[in-house]
């Protein structure tokens, strides 16, 4: 009887049932569905900055990861495995917002344990500890991440029920095929960058030399580049060669002087010191594209131009060099090495051309084309997150970085959320007298401000009548004309832009940052600025994509109705009250046509009794919550207590409020005339 009830089980329903059911029998690819609302290439930084922020909104996700754990590329690189992304675990501080400004490493989440100094307490930490680090990030917050999946292929599904009028299409190593309404693309630049001429075949990649100093002892060394890589390379063997030439097409860029991060950083510039100290060491400039690379028979290799090979046909050891014609040629002498550290491409290659991420310039062979918004110029939905994004702000700020793309891979989100769920951009509302402390408290304490500066501002959108404000945190300024759509927030009464800025000419290769008198400590001065400061802009109006478009050359926004720099402050602490607080409130005054201060009682009282325009403070604060009625006594008690003057001596109409309930002021008092507020006479005093 049991047999005979249970023998149907196993026809072709019941037998896939129980594959399906047991676990051991169970096919996990076959298990997930093939579609997701988001994807996301790479587990890197940047690919589970942004998963986190989906899984928290509960969002339809898959990360894809090509290894068997995240952060895949810091196994590898840098070479000599020392970051050169700042761990600064004290600042003297407990605002955890502030502390971020001082930690390059650390990814956005609400876990306090998630934060890199628990990870390493080097300055300049192993990049081990990097990949330790992502591991506990994606397993501590249980994001969905598809290990050893490579997405060998990338293409679009034209469908008009698509969000976004396609479906993207992943192929993966095995055949397998996934669709996605929105793609976010986190790979970073993982193509050595090459440099075609003949004898190329003959260098060592930074990918792949040797990192054993033992292997360079008394050789004579060559390096392609001046980045970075490069001078970490030269930093490892500098003590053991003979002498290291550096050759580049363009000058060294020091980041202390051009203040971008991406630039040759003090960690790894011990050659600039034997170079100029007269040590062997070098630096060259030429175009790395007119050389060539010539091997005689014992195996050295000597620098020569392309030019000579066209002329003839030469044996290897009777080909032309320069030092033939010249005798003192900088690069006479043959190089046991040649090792190129030219940087890092993005792999367009997995990518259809239906996506047209690539125009084929110079620059875009480097970084995809994507708009101010991260989204590709080419394909609406497909979104470059981390250092494949920097084209955004090359040179300009720190979105290459982890500590610049997790506050652009928020926005990334903010931006995806109000498109497709209807959720508006975070804002928080607050009264008018409340406008100027919340930019100071913002300057002095948001991370994303002060990394992404020029990129990432802070957007106030004033309310009708100015008499309140919407807060804004980091909306992406280039897109400013489109704030509305991006946000779902309506900007019809003014709005103010807050931005971090360092000085227009202060910043450059050649420049000298190092000069006297170098700081600007008067206010009246602020606009000369030179170091990192906050600028605040005012439009009566949200500006046009022309306008945005057109904007003056090395302004990051159109002209504005009105503009601030809050001085520069050597501990970038603004909160100084005669010289930052006072200066921007008046400037928010001026625009706005207002009164920000804070009153007492007695002032709130006198304002309303002598029918002056009353400041917000009074109206939204006292006159709200303590309003009194207005009274012929009360009228009396003001002139014998000498906060009102004696108006009805003085022949001045006055009606009692309490039998004439018409045409009262705010309060529930009518209002009589008075003279003007006398201004005060110091700045210490206004305060």
């Amino acid at each position: 009887m049991g047999l005979s009830a249970a023998a149907p089980l196993w026809g072709p329903l019941g037998l896939l049932l129980a594959i399906a059911l047991h676990p051991a029998l169970s096919v996990s690819p076959a298990s997930e569905p093939a579609h997701r609302d988001y994807c996301v290439l790479g587990a890197g930084p940047a690919g589970l900055q942004m998963a986190y922020f989906l899984q928290r909104a509960g969002r339809d996700y898959t990360v894809f990861e090509r290894a068997a754990r995240p952060g895949s590329f810091f196994t590898r690189y840098p070479r000599h495995r020392k970051l050169i992304s700042i761990n600064k675990r004290y600042t003297g501080k407990a605002n955890a917002e502030f502390n971020l400004r001082h930690d390059w490493n650390s990814l956005l989440s609400h876990d306090p344990q998630l934060l890199f100094r628990h990870y390493s307490s080097a300055y300049f930490p192993d990049a081990s500890d990097m990949v330790r680090y992502l591991g506990d990030f994606a397993d501590r917050l249980g994001l969905r991440v598809r290990y050893n999946t490579t997405i060998a292929h990338v293409t679009l599904n034209k469908d008009g029920q698509a969000w976004n009028g396609h479906y993207f299409i992943l192929t993966d190593q095995k055949g397998q095929t996934f669709q996605c309404s929105v793609l976010l693309v986190a790979t970073g630049l993982s193509v050595p960058n090459q440099v075609d001429f003949p004898g190329a075949e003959y260098m060592d990649g930074y990918e792949s030399v040797s990192v054993d100093p033992k292997d360079f002892v008394g050789q004579n060394v060559l390096i392609l580049g001046r980045g970075n890589s490069a001078f970490e390379t030269a930093e490892n063997i500098l003590g053991v060669t003979n002498f290291i030439h550096m050759l580049s097409r363009s000058r060294v860029r020091l980041s202390w002087a051009t203040h971008y991060v991406g630039d040759l950083r003090a960690i790894n510039n011990g050659l600039l010191d034997t170079y100029q100290l007269k040590s062997l060491d070098g630096l060259l400039e030429s175009d790395l594209a007119n050389l060539a690379i010539v091997k005689d028979h014992k195996g050295k290799f000597h620098i020569t131009l392309k030019l000579y090979l066209e002329v003839g046909n030469h044996s290897a050891d009777a080909i032309p060099l320069p030092e033939d014609e010249s005798d003192n040629f900088a690069m006479r002498v043959p190089y046991d090495r040649v090792i190129r550290c030219l940087g890092w491409n993005f792999d367009f290659s997995i990518f259809s051309k239906s996506l047209r991420l690539s125009s084929g310039g110079d620059f875009s062979k480097k970084y995809p084309l994507v708009r101010a918004s991260y989204e590709s110029k080419g394909s609406r939905g497909l979104f470059i997150l981390g250092t494949a994004s920097h084209s955004v702000d090359y040179r300009k700020s720190a979105g290459g970085f982890i500590h610049g793309f997790r506050y652009t891979a928020r926005a990334v989100h903010r931006l995806l959320e109000q498109r497709h769920h209807g959720v508006a951009w975070p804002a928080t509302e607050h009264p008018v007298t409340q406008l100027a402390s919340a930019i100071i408290r913002r300057i002095n304490e948001a991370s994303g401000l002060y990394q992404m500066f020029g990129v990432l501002a802070d957007v106030v959108l004033m309310k009708e009548n100015a008499t309140a404000f919407e807060y804004l945190e980091e909306f992406p300024m280039q897109m400013l004309a489109q704030l509305e759509t991006i946000t779902g927030r309506q900007a019809r009464h003014g709005l103010f832009v807050v931005n971090m800025e360092y000085g227009k000419n202060f910043s450059g290769p050649d420049k000298d940052v190092f000069y006297y008198d170098r700081s600007v400590g008067y206010t009246e001065d602020a606009w000369l600025s030179n170091f990192l400061h906050p600028v605040i802009y005012y439009y009566r109006h949200l500006p046009t994509e022309q306008e945005v478009r057109f904007r003056p050359a090395d302004w990051p926004l159109p002209r504005p109705t009105a503009i601030h720099h809050v001085v520069e402050d050597f501990l970038t602490d603004w909160t100084a009250p005669v010289g930052h607080i006072l200066p921007l409130r008046r400037f928010l005054e001026n625009c706005l046509d207002t009164d920000l201060r804070n009153f007492y009682a007695e002032s709130c009282f006198l304002f309303a009794l002598t029918r002056q325009k009353l400041p917000p403070f009074c109206q939204q604060g006292y006159l709200r919550t303590q309003g009194l009625v207005g009274t012929e006594s009360l009228r009396r008690h003001g002139v014998e207590s000498g906060l009102l003057q004696d108006y009805a001596a003085e022949g001045w109409p006055w009606q009692d409020s309490s039998q004439q309930p018409d045409d009262h002021g705010p309060g529930g008092y009518t209002l009589a005339p008075g003279p003007p507020v006398q201004a005060l006479d110091s700045n210490k005093e206004e305060l």
